[in-house]
């Protein structure tokens, strides 16, 4: 269990963070959202033990956060925004650097790094980190966040800046991880990827907390529930004049609804000018949709 009380950070007169309280358990994937300078990064590095919050309390599984920040390290993988590397040393060797930082013996670090290599689809070759793609790079440093085996993984932008195949394949990988029972804190500029594995999300605006929940309960609470209606229709001038506009998507016309009583309307006037309805979707405002409407 995490559970944080009116976290708050000041830099200098600015209020990076300002009241953020929440709670998610063990096992589950929370991501963190806002536009840049909501403090985000701010409050992964609180989670992390690497800053102290000005007031505020951070329990993480009984461990006092706040006042003993050490004993968090032993169990938590922090990934950082960028993949700052010891470029000149191969990854193999980064591992075994880290492994023995952690008190593993050289046949732990050399098990643990084949199956990291693996699971991440990391090919070393010999190569030196400093000759890898940028998507080699974040493999190493997520290999390098879990060499101890930890169940806390903290992870800043995880998939920023790469390419769609690797993005999608980390983006995996994390739920491969939450099934495995770690716990992660992650926060991603990619907001169909938070949508799509995160279990509660939570978005911040200039240091404080707007929203935090599942995905069900923010469209509960700031989505609105609208209506595709798809249908075929032989001559689409039949429509011109009438209140409501559509569009062509996936071969055919779609009216858009945002109650029963406009797809209704719809549906109807369809019917009058010779249309048929094939299909009708319930559709949600996406994660990006409600932080445009509630970041304003």
């Amino acid at each position: 269990m995490i559970k944080a009380r009116n976290l708050t950070k000041n830099f200098d007169g600015f209020m990076a963070l300002d009241g953020v309280s929440f709670e998610f358990e063990d096992g589950e994937i929370f991501g963190i959202i806002g536009h840049n300078g909501a403090g985000k990064t701010t409050l992964l590095k609180i989670i992390s033990g690497l800053i102290a919050p000005t007031s505020g309390e951070l329990f993480i599984n009984d461990i006092d956060v706040v006042k003993n920040p050490v004993a968090l390290k032993e169990n938590l993988g922090y990934l950082p925004e960028e993949s700052r590397l010891y470029e000149t040393m191969t990854v193999e060797n980064y591992l075994a650097f880290f492994g023995e930082i952690y008190g593993l013996s050289l046949k732990e670090i050399r098990v643990r790094s084949n199956q990291l290599f693996a699971a991440l689809s990391l090919e070393p070759d010999g190569k030196k980190l400093g000759e890898f793609s940028k998507g080699m790079k974040r493999k190493a440093a997520i290999a390098r966040s879990l060499i101890h085996e930890p169940n806390f993984l903290v992870y800043d932008e995880a998939t920023s800046g790469l390419d769609p195949m690797t993005s999608r394949f980390i983006a995996d990988y994390l739920r491969t991880l939450k099934k495995e029972g770690k716990t992660i804190v992650l926060s991603a500029h990619n907001l169909y990827q938070i949508e799509a594995i995160c279990d509660k999300v939570m978005i911040l605006r200039r240091g404080k907390m707007l929203a935090f929940g599942t995905m069900k309960e923010l469209r509960e609470q700031f989505g609105t529930l609208t209506y595709a209606i798809f249908f075929s229709i032989e001559n689409a001038g039949a429509l011109i004049g009438h209140s409501k506009t559509y569009r062509q998507e996936e071969g055919l016309f779609v009216c858009d609804a945002e109650s029963m009583t406009e797809l209704n309307e719809c549906t109807g006037l369809i019917g009058e000018a010779g249309g048929k309805v094939e299909k009708i979707e319930s559709r949600y405002p996406s994660l990006e949709e409600m932080l445009v409407k509630i970041g304003k």
